[in-house]
């Protein structure tokens, strides 16, 4: 498995909608995989494909896995990670929302450095393919409902700081500019 290169923005790939997946074979088994171990590398709880430049309607998900602290040897350069659950993702749709509603304080891969605060429903049913092109439905809470949202957000075009205010909006985009 190797890690793939980020998007970041606010390159305009971002912006755009992905396409649903029609086949599921080895290579996009092993295309995920990679999403996983990049995903991982940086240190993220979430990845659409989008992030990685396919817009294919993709993500992968761990939102409980640890990294060891370990003494890094010569050459070593990844990141050891242990407990580790991760989910896959292929055509993911979201059929259900509850009214309630809960914040969170997110970050994105594709934004580094940068956070906010965003509402977003508690709780979600999310219909997918699994890795194998199993359909599955499940209800979603906490983290995962939210980083789940997140993400489909990205196969949709829609980035997190789409969901806060344009003063918020603006200061995070502008630092991204600056150390580009």
């Amino acid at each position: 498995m190797k890690a793939l290169t980020l998007i970041i923005a606010p390159n305009p790939l971002l912006k755009q909608v992905s396409k649903p997946v029609d086949k599921i074979d080895d290579a996009l088994r092993n295309f995920m995989k990679d999403m996983v171990s990049t995903m991982y590398a940086e240190e993220g709880v979430g990845l659409a494909a989008v992030q990685v430049g396919v817009l294919k309607r993709i993500l992968v998900i761990d939102v409980d896995y640890k990294t060891e602290e370990h003494d890094h040897h010569h050459g070593c350069d990844h990141v050891h990670v242990i407990n580790t659950n991760p989910r896959y993702f292929i055509n993911p749709e979201i059929v259900e929302f509850s009214k309630e509603c809960s914040s969170y304080n997110e970050g994105c891969l594709s934004f580094p450095d940068a956070r906010s605060e965003v509402v977003r429903p508690e709780e979600v049913t999310v219909k997918y393919l699994d890795l194998f092109g199993k359909e599955k439905v499940e209800k979603m809470s906490g983290l995962l409902a939210t980083c789940i949202q997140h993400e489909v957000d990205h196969l949709n075009g829609i980035t997190f700081v789409d969901h806060i205010s344009k003063v918020k909006r603006d200061m995070i985009l502008n630092k991204l500019k600056k150390k580009r």
